[in-house]
C-alpha cells in the first residue's frame, strides 16, 4: 500500500513539474515590431499582411504584435531597440538608415533609379546580388532583413507656394530626414533643408517651421497632411524602400522551421504589398486632386535640369560607396 501511495506521489509530483513546461511550450512566441507607418498606408499593410500569414504558416505558434505609427519610437529608435535586442523587429525607411551605415545611401541618391525599370530593380533585390549585399550590410549592424518593403519614390509637396519651376526651390524651407543625402539634395536645389523625425512634421508644416517636405503621395495622403498641403510637384527624384529586420541574436537563436516561415511569410507579404502599392498611390494622387492640392507636372526638360543641378551629390556621395554596389544599381536601369 505505501509503495502504491508512493508512487502515486512520485507520478504526480512529476506531472506538477511538468505541467509549467507544457504550458509554455503551448504558448505562442510573440515577436514585438514597432514601426512608424500611418494606418492604411502600403507599408503598414504589408506588416499587417506579414502578421496574418506568420500566424497561419506557424499554426498559431508564432505572434507578431505589431505597433503602427510610431507608437513606440520611430525610425532610429526602434532600429537601435532592435540592435540592442530590446525589440525583435524594426522597420526603417533607407534614408533613415544612412546613419547606421553609409552604403544605405547609394539608393537614395536622386535620379539614379527611375519607375520604368521598378521590375529590374525588383529582381537585383529579390534574386540578384544587390540584395546579397543589402543583407549582409544589416547583419554587419547586428540585424537580419527579411523584408525590403515597397515604399516608394517622393515628390516634393508645399504648404505655402508653388514650385512651378526649379527656380521655385530656392530658398524653400523643407523638411527633411537626418539622411546626408536627402539635405544634400535640398541644398543643391536651393532650399533650406530641416531635419525633422516624421512624426513631428505634421505640427511643423502647419506652424510653418517648414514650407514643405518630400514624401510620397501615399503616405502624406494616409498620414492627412492633404490637410495642410497646397501643392505638389511629380519630382520623383529618389526611391525610397522600408526595411524589416530582426535582431541578428534573436534571429539566429530560432529554428531552421521558424525561420523558414518568416522567410516564406515575408516574401509573400513583400509580393502583396507591392501589388497594392500602385493603386494606393493613385488613390492618394486622387485625393489629392479632391483636397483641392494643385499639382506641376515636370516636362522632360525641366528633369534634365534637376537631374544636372544634384549631380553634385551623386558624385560626392559616390565617393562614399563602393563602386561595384553603384554599378549593382546601374545595371537594374539599363
Amino acid at each position: 500500500m505505501k509503495k502504491l501511495l508512493f508512487c502515486s506521489l512520485a507520478l504526480l509530483a512529476a506531472g506538477l513539474l511538468l505541467a509549467p513546461l507544457s504550458a509554455n511550450a503551448a504558448r505562442p512566441m510573440t515577436l514585438r515590431l514597432g514601426h512608424p507607418m500611418a494606418p492604411g498606408n502600403n507599408v503598414t499593410l504589408g506588416y499587417e499582411k506579414f502578421a496574418e500569414l506568420v500566424a497561419q504558416k506557424s499554426k498559431g505558434k508564432i505572434r507578431i504584435q505589431i505597433f503602427p505609427n510610431a507608437q513606440i519610437g520611430n525610425d532610429r529608435v526602434t532600429t537601435e531597440a532592435a540592435q540592442a535586442g530590446t525589440l525583435d523587429l524594426t522597420s526603417s525607411s533607407t534614408p533613415n538608415m544612412a546613419s547606421f551605415h553609409p552604403y544605405y545611401m547609394a539608393l537614395d541618391l536622386p535620379y539614379v533609379t527611375h519607375p520604368k525599370n521598378q521590375q529590374k530593380l525588383y529582381d537585383a533585390i529579390d534574386n540578384g546580388e544587390l540584395g546579397k549585399f543589402y543583407r549582409e550590410l544589416s547583419r554587419s549592424i547586428g540585424l537580419e532583413t527579411l523584408m525590403f518593403s515597397e515604399f516608394g519614390y517622393r515628390n516634393f509637396v508645399s504648404a505655402t507656394h508653388a514650385i512651378d519651376s526649379v527656380n521655385d526651390f530656392k530658398g524653400f524651407k523643407v523638411r527633411t530626414t537626418d539622411s546626408p543625402v536627402e539635405v544634400a539634395v535640398a541644398k543643391a536645389l536651393g532650399m533650406n533643408p530641416a531635419p525633422i523625425a516624421w512624426g513631428e512634421t505634421y505640427t511643423a508644416l502647419q506652424q510653418g517651421t517648414v514650407d514643405g517636405e518630400g514624401n510620397t503621395y501615399s503616405l502624406l495622403n494616409d498620414a492627412k497632411h492633404t490637410e495642410i498641403l497646397k501643392y505638389a510637384t511629380d519630382t520623383r527624384h529618389n526611391y525610397s524602400m522600408h526595411l524589416l529586420m530582426m535582431n541578428k541574436k534573436k534571429w539566429d537563436s530560432l529554428t531552421d522551421d521558424q525561420r523558414r516561415i518568416l522567410r516564406e511569410a515575408a516574401d509573400e507579404a513583400l509580393k502583396y504589398e507591392r501589388e497594392i502599392s500602385g493603386p494606393l498611390e493613385q488613390k492618394a494622387y486622387d485625393d489629392f486632386v479632391k483636397a483641392g492640392i494643385k499639382f506641376h507636372k515636370f516636362s522632360d526638360a525641366e528633369f534634365a535640369e534637376l537631374y544636372k543641378l544634384t549631380q553634385p551629390v551623386r558624385d560626392e556621395f559616390n565617393k562614399q560607396i563602393p563602386a561595384e554596389l553603384t554599378k549593382m544599381i546601374a545595371d537594374t536601369q539599363k
